[in-house]
């Protein structure tokens, strides 16, 4: 869910033949409130506030608010990470403009990924009079090293694939997006006329004949319940002293099964990589004004529709394939609007701020609902009430640290990576003063001031 405002910004220095497109500040808005879909499946299910998780109430709240909540939220992400990434690189082909792409992509993931695995470490970590116990064994690298190096959602064990900062799994779907493009776009850039509309279809078909197979041949479970709840602690009405993903308990164990179907649908980075396709083509279909349409009304019911079907269907069609076929229609008609002019609220300064540091509340937010688990929760017994001031605490916190590591962190890497020497942009235009770009952004919030930073889809 990586998709930011950074290389539409600087698509005229990686895409030399292709002249330089609008920014689309409307998809940006909307990674906002992608993000506080995920926010809210998460508070649910990795904020253990009991008794109010073990009753009937929470229960009720599941079947209405279920996984599939925060997995559009991804899918949303994964599609409009492939039609940024070709808005602003469709041209990008040498050894200098590939190397150039790569360390921008890596310079966005890596850093903020890193920086929250840490905060994960400390959040978890208990503090006693004899000094500090981490929730893992850090010599065990088999745990956590995959995760560090992006690369520990190719392992079907939960042991490793649900173990650290969680979120974290959708990056490593990202990192073979980025890689997979610089080989696949100039077969993409062949792909005229007509062609655009068939490869779309085509890649979607194959989307839906890949989770077919799994649903037919994968081990686990393919039944129509919303099954994924909290891992509860037995025998208890007291709120535990963590999520079982941060319990010792958890990293004792060498290995733990993950359901087959479920993986294979979910977090699998192949499966999901036709989702990254769907939006370059989306991409090609509005840049080449082969998809036109700018009305938002039908498409958000299509994908609402959609969204609804998700609870009659087994859990391999769950996961994302439902829903990715009108969150690509979304997508496009998002940046239809934006190009003919109509869009409005959702791409204003506000909802783009807001849309700039939804990278990092997404990172963030698993290690600041541990730390307000183990030092305010633990050992006291709440019901709903207390779960929603937890969940606004966590809220609250998420977004104060996403915004302070978006501008002291994120926003300045990226600006340090745009361009070689020869092409990058004035260093007046780069403020050195990030407490100064802290207060504009609050103005901004607030209502009172234009944002400075007025590109809005820079990936």
């Amino acid at each position: 869910m990586t998709s930011t405002r950074e290389e539409a910004e600087a698509g005229h220095l990686v895409t030399p033949t292709v002249h330089r497109r609008p920014n689309l500040p409307s998809l940006t808005g909307a990674r906002w409130w992608a993000a506080a879909a995920v926010f809210v499946l998460h508070a649910l299910v990795f904020l253990p506030v009991y008794p109010f998780q073990t009753g009937e109430l929470f229960a009720t709240i599941h079947r209405y608010v279920p996984m599939q909540l925060g997995s559009a939220g991804v899918t949303f992400f994964f599609i409009l990470s492939g039609f940024l990434i070709y808005w602003s690189n469709s041209g990008v082909r040498g050894l200098g403009k590939i190397l150039y792409y790569c360390r921008r992509r890596i310079t966005k993931i890596y850093p903020m990924h890193l920086l929250s695995m840490v905060l994960f470490i400390a959040a978890s970590a208990s503090v006693t009079g004899a000094g500090v116990n981490l929730a893992m064994d850090l010599s065990r690298l088999e745990l956590w090293l995959p995760n560090a190096l992006l690369i520990h959602t190719w392992n079907p064990d939960w042991a490793v694939l649900g173990g650290m900062n969680v979120p974290s799994w959708s990056l490593g779907a990202e990192m073979l997006f980025y890689l997979s493009f610089p080989v696949l776009v100039p077969l993409v850039n062949r792909v005229t006329g007509r062609g655009n509309w068939v490869a779309f279809g085509a890649l979607f078909l194959m989307s839906l004949s890949a989770i077919i197979v799994i649903h037919l041949y994968a081990g686990g479970s393919k039944s129509t319940e919303n099954f994924f709840v909290p891992r509860l602690w037995p025998d208890t009405n007291v709120s535990p002293v963590a999520d079982v993903h941060a319990d010792p308990v958890w990293f004792a164990q060498t290995a733990i099964p993950v359901d087959h179907t479920y993986w294979l649908s979910y977090y699998f980075p192949l499966t999901r990589l036709v989702e990254f396709y769907l939006g370059v083509f989306a991409a090609k279909l509005v840049w080449e004004k082969q998809f036109t349409n700018v009305s938002i009304t039908w498409p958000l019911g299509l994908l609402a529709l959609s969204y609804v079907a998700t609870w009659f269907v087994p859990v391999a069609f769950k996961m994302s394939v439902v829903m990715s076929l009108p969150m690509t229609i979304v997508v496009a008609t998002l940046a239809v609007r934006d190009m003919r002019g109509v869009a409005k609220g959702i791409g204003g300064p506000r909802m783009v701020l807001l849309g700039n540091i939804s990278f990092a509340f997404y990172m963030v937010q698993f290690p600041v609902m541990v730390f307000i688990q183990r030092y305010f929760i633990a050992g006291t017994a709440h019901g709903f009430w207390g779960w929603v001031v937890a969940a606004a605490a966590s809220f609250v916190l998420s977004f104060i640290l996403a915004w302070l590591m978006f501008t002291f962190v994120d926003d300045p890497l990226m600006k340090a990576t745009a361009g070689t020497r020869k092409n990058r942009r004035p260093r007046s235009t780069i403020p050195n003063d990030r407490t100064n770009v802290l207060r504009r952004d609050l103005m901004v919030l607030l209502g009172k001031a234009p944002d400075p930073r007025k590109t809005s889809d820079r990936v």
